[in-house]
């Protein structure tokens, strides 16, 4: 670091984005990024006078895109935030809604990127006991007094609570903001959305990067009380008005617009999921239940870092992580069904 840098930042660790290796050598299942190709609508949604208004700031209220997004979940436009991806809305949210003598309470095993952004804006954090294996207990949860952070499905385990559980959380911190980060609930999980009309301390966040095939076009779409909106919609307009793009937008409308096309695509993920678990386990794997588009495995005779670098050696990635809490494990991305099977060779080969 510089030695310019701010005293609050000097030693600062960051978050480690997974490894894009994007010359077609490798088989990426390392980001969980979706194996399908857009909808033809989005190949498609792109005019020559499209790029000509480049010259023009996109609306910075995305207006339109709102509505489109207000009627696909059943709620209000004013309910409806947008942001250059959801890892954004959770920088808004932390910074919008912690203040630096409170903390923020999160699963003990979950996303890397929590601890990064509390640490940036100041923020203690409350990391909670899971339950075994590896489970989220809501219940740890419930009248804690804090403000709350969980991503359902659980980052990286793959685990869910339904939605009676999350109404159970926010039911009972009604004086503090509850986080529902769901980006990976459109693989068989139930979402909270329907409770925000009920609730006004909850706020979910949702992303096009995982089932609509959108991670490079960076969408992210918050859904709350109007109150809420306007809160994290003040601090944006303090950073960055024009968070979103025209060109993000323009094709954010027609995936939205292909929803069905997406809604299959997930379906045909689940199936995948659901094969290659059998089949792992069927290998002396220990495979997490998941409800994602990945899973989190290990095995018993080989250590997880040590399975991640054969595969590395092999062209395929894969996520491993160093916390001793999970380091046998590595978290593994649902691709298409012939990515899968060469996947399986090799563990096959390995094992």
């Amino acid at each position: 670091m510089s030695r310019y840098i701010k005293k609050d930042y000097k030693n600062f660790i960051s978050y480690t984005p997974g490894e894009q290796k994007n010359d077609g050598s490798y088989i990426k299942l390392n980001t969980n990024e979706s194996p399908y190709a857009p909808a033809p609508a989005v190949l498609n949604a792109l005019s020559r006078a499209d790029l000509e208004a480049l010259r023009l700031y996109p609306d910075p209220t995305g207006r339109t895109l709102k509505e489109k997004l207000a009627a696909l979940y059943g709620v209000e436009s004013d309910n409806i935030f947008l942001s250059n991806g959801s890892d954004d809305i959770l920088n808004f949210a932390f910074m919008a809604f912690v203040d630096e003598d409170e903390a923020i309470a999160y699963p003990k095993i979950s996303y890397s990127f929590y601890p990064v952004i509390a640490r940036l804006h100041g923020i203690n954090v409350n990391r909670v006991a899971m339950a075994d294996g590896l489970m989220i207990d809501y219940r740890n949860f419930c009248g804690l007094g804090q403000n709350i952070v969980i991503p359902n499905p659980n980052a990286p385990t793959g685990q869910a609570l339904t939605t009676g559980q999350i109404e159970e959380i926010v039911r009972t911190n009604p004086d503090h903001l509850v986080l529902i980060d769901e980006a990976y609930v459109d693989f068989g999980a139930e979402s909270a959305i329907p409770l925000t009309k009920q609730y006004d301390n909850l706020l979910v966040s949702r992303t096009f990067s995982k089932y609509a095939s959108f991670a490079g076009g960076r969408l992210g779409v918050a859904v709350g009380n109007a109150e809420l909106i306007k809160d994290l919609a003040s601090i944006q307009y303090a950073t960055n008005p024009y968070n979103v793009n025209r060109l993000t937008m323009k094709l954010a409308e027609a995936t939205v617009d292909s929803d069905a096309y997406y809604r299959a695509n997930a379906e045909k993920i689940r199936a995948t999921r659901e094969h290659v678990t059998a089949a792992l386990r069927k290998m002396g794997f220990s495979v997490l239940p998941s409800l994602a588009n990945f899973v989190f495995v290990r095995h018993d005779k080989i250590d997880g870092r040590e399975l991640y670098e054969e595969l590395k050696k092999r062209y395929i990635l894969v996520r491993h992580f160093d916390d001793p809490a999970i380091s046998n494990y590595n978290r593994i991305s649902i691709g298409s069904d012939e990515q899968m099977d060469a996947l399986l060779k090799e563990l096959a080969e390995i094992i």
